[in-house]
């Protein structure tokens, strides 16, 4: 599976140290073998992958490619970023 990313992901990726790197791409190759996990909902068309406690990212796939969304070392910035498409949709 071909794997791309999104400006606002390599820009989130450079921020991180270089194991938090090593979890997220681990975490990829894996989706990229055994796609798809956990769906987002409120009409967003994602799926979210867990990396740590606290890490996460954002990807979806279309016909037969990952596309990474965003990345979020924290829960609280993934919140931030899941709300605002919550509260759009009501």
């Amino acid at each position: 599976m071909e794997i791309r990313f999104h400006a606002d992901a390599l820009a989130d990726l450079e921020t991180f140290d270089k194991a938090l790197k090593f979890f997220f791409d681990k975490h990829i190759q894996k989706i990229a073998k055994m796609p798809p996990r956990r769906h987002l909902s409120h009409g967003i068309p994602c799926n979210v992958e867990d990396v740590t406690k606290q890490a996460r990212f954002v990807y979806k796939i279309k016909e037969g490619t990952l596309y990474v969304i965003r990345y979020f070392a924290t829960h609280k910035e993934y919140e931030k970023w899941y709300l605002s498409f919550k509260n759009s949709s009501i």
